[in-house]
């Protein structure tokens, strides 16, 4: 089962309230907190799609610049085998470290 939602470059785990019989979710990977609900499916992604909306529109009648969810840099610290061992197989692949490594977490991202 798929529990996330992505709209707009925003990307929200989904939950279900057994008790309440409702979905909810939660925008993931910026520091606002922007949450939602629905009873159905189509309930949750028009609330999902329009809690985005609002946020963006909110931030931008306050003149708050809205949180981004990743800027696409990610640093790293590794042993330093491990390094060289990334570093030799880029290399054996003819590719950069940084394309080595999009496409090897890309791949354990999405197993």
């Amino acid at each position: 089962m798929n529990n996330m939602l992505s709209y707009n470059n925003y990307t929200a785990r989904i939950e279900f309230d057994p008790e309440d019989r409702l979905f909810f979710g939660r925008i993931a990977g910026i520091q606002d907190i922007i949450t939602f609900h629905g009873a159905s499916v189509d309930e949750l992604v028009f609330a999902f799609e329009q809690a985005v909306d609002d946020y963006l529109e909110t931030c931008e009648r306050i003149g708050q610049k809205p949180n981004k969810p990743y800027s696409g840099k990610l640093m790293l610290k590794v042993p330093l085998e491990i390094h060289a061992a990334v570093a030799i197989a880029a290399e054996l692949s003819g590719k950069s470290i940084d394309q080595w490594a999009t496409e090897a977490l890309d791949k354990a991202a999405h197993v």
